[in-house]
């Protein structure tokens, strides 16, 4: 068989593929990983798991231990300050030096996170401007009307956030 013709039977394939498995392409690109986790925890601050899982989607892509460059670490991407204080609501005894191994274990990370996004949706009773203080900090988050977020980068994160919501809801 010459190259052409292998070539057109594996783009056939591939169209075929897509056309009829998007939901199986999709469940594997937006995987459910952590579930004993998510699950215990967003019924524990009564926050949708599909959320959950689009923020870990967007902030580590499930790897436990990505750091930003601000220094966010593990799953749901937390800075230390932000941890060390959500801990101390949840009376988590740890200190600041111990805090950056803490944040990589998964169950931890998924904890300290949905709280925290627990704590947001309370405050501001919107999904969207939750997510955006989840990226930039409730203090600038304050001073922001969601239609018109004057940085590109949550701009686009609180995009991503809720393109990942929308596609976890679905299953």
């Amino acid at each position: 068989m010459n190259k052409k013709f292998i070539m057109t039977i594996l783009v056939i394939f591939v169209i075929l593929f897509v056309l009829f498995a998007p939901e199986k392409i999709e469940q594997k690109i937006y995987k459910k990983e952590y579930t004993e986790y998510v699950t215990k925890y967003s019924k524990e601050y009564d926050v949708d798991e599909n959320l959950v899982y689009a923020v870990i989607k967007a902030e580590s892509n499930f790897n436990p231990n990505a750091k930003s460059n601000k220094n966010a670490i593990g799953l749901m991407q937390l800075v230390k300050s932000t941890a060390l204080e959500i801990s101390k609501k949840l009376n988590i005894t740890i200190g600041d030096s111990e805090i950056e191994e803490q944040l990589k274990e998964p169950e931890f990370n998924i904890n300290l996170g949905t709280k925290y996004l627990s704590i947001l949706l309370q405050k501001y009773g919107n999904t969207e401007i939750a997510v955006c203080a989840y990226n930039s900090g409730i203090g600038t988050t304050d001073n922001w009307i969601i239609e018109n977020i004057p940085y590109k980068e949550t701009n686009n994160y609180v995009r991503k956030i809720l393109r990942n919501y929308k596609i976890y809801s679905k299953y």
